[in-house]
């Protein structure tokens, strides 16, 4: 009795001593690690420290006691059950490194390539690739990860044979429940190669105009003008048809129309626009033009049109352009205002011919 305390005091100890091991590496490793990324400029040293210091804890923690556990001498009833748990965490640590590495990427392409620029087309390509194809990552090592710790166990692994054995059918079945999933696995890799649409597009989206906020697995998250949030399966950007207005660029036109009475001096509107546009702060300074575009029964239909760095812009401007329109119109030209004409009849006129009558 007495030896078997002593043999698993000193089984206890090698152990304890293999961890502190570990762990003193571990601090010295991540701090000399820490110490150097300071000395740079580059984000990704300083991301690497970040990301993959919690998942490499693991990974040398799990090496030391798999290390030590020769010199342990357990029983083997009990040394089998621990060698199962750590080839479990073994699979589990693995997988977490993997996953973490996508994330070193990120960082290192938002420092690169930033999207809160004015032209930021490219920017916003590469971080749609990226964003997709990260999942696709991080879903495909989860996957695999839980198929290996299943099948260290004995009873799933008898299991895995029956199954294979009826693969066609149990297939068939499992394709049938699974459409869905793999229909918007495939949409996204679609989606991310030929980029119908890209983080921060404008799109007007089931009547809803918006920005582009995120792209997931299975859903893309639309950002309503009014703060609103529209959610639609990423096969729908496949599917059917929507507008993109920051397709090839951000610019982008802004029209404001403006009604007005037949008497308007066209060439005066004219020259305010260009006065209202070359003061402001929110023109491009590329494209100014007023035209009459349709002539109503009662007015003129005339259309300003105008160009801005983006679309949040150019809705201002729009909204500015049309006030001082507007008020120029009001100030100046009030006569030519749309106004209703009607014809009175002459009750003289009128009298005159039933009296000859």
């Amino acid at each position: 009795m007495m030896k078997n305390l002593e043999g698993l005091e000193v089984s206890l100890a090698i152990l304890l001593g293999a961890i502190l091991l570990g762990l003193l590496g571990y601090l010295l490793l991540f701090s000399i690690l820490k110490h150097l990324s300071k000395k740079t400029e580059s984000v990704l040293d300083e991301s690497i420290v970040k990301h993959l210091r919690r998942p490499s804890l693991l990974i040398i923690l799990l090496l030391v006691v798999s290390l030590s556990l020769p010199a342990i001498g357990l029983d083997p009833s009990i040394g089998g059950v621990l060698s199962h748990l750590i080839s479990i965490l073994w699979v589990i640590s693995v997988a977490w490194l993997l996953i973490q590495i996508p994330n070193v990427v990120n960082d290192f392409i938002l420092s690169q390539y930033k999207i809160d620029t004015s032209d930021n087309l490219e920017a916003r390509k590469i971080h749609t690739q990226f964003r997709i194809f990260r999942k696709v990552v991080i879903f495909s090592v989860g996957i695999l990860a839980l198929g290996a710790i299943l099948m260290t166990f004995d009873r799933v692994r008898q299991l895995g044979t029956s199954i294979l054995a009826s693969a066609g059918v149990i297939g068939l079945i499992m394709g049938f429940a699974a459409q869905r999933i793999f229909a918007n696995m495939l949409a996204g890799i679609q989606l991310a190669i030929t980029q119908p649409i890209r983080i921060d597009d404008v799109v007007i989206v089931e009547n809803e105009w918006g920005w582009i906020e995120d792209i997931t697995f299975t859903y893309v998250v639309v950002k309503i003008w009014d703060l609103r949030r529209l959610v639609l399966p990423i096969s729908y950007f496949i599917e059917k048809p929507f507008e993109n207005w920051t397709r090839q660029s951000a610019d982008i036109l802004g029209a404001v129309f403006i009604y007005t009475d037949y008497t308007i001096p066209v060439q005066a509107v004219r020259e305010e626009l260009q006065r209202i546009l070359e003061a402001s702060k929110l023109w491009d300074g590329k494209v100014c033009s007023l035209q009459v575009v349709d002539s109503l029964e009662n007015t003129l239909k005339l259309r300003a049109l105008m160009s801005a760095h983006n679309s949040p812009t150019a809705w201002s401007l729009r909204c500015e352009v049309r006030e001082k329109l507007i008020e120029f119109i009001q100030k100046n030209y009030p006569y030519a205002l749309p106004r209703m004409r009607a014809e009175i009849p002459d009750r003289n006129a009128s009298t005159s011919l039933g009296s000859e009558r």
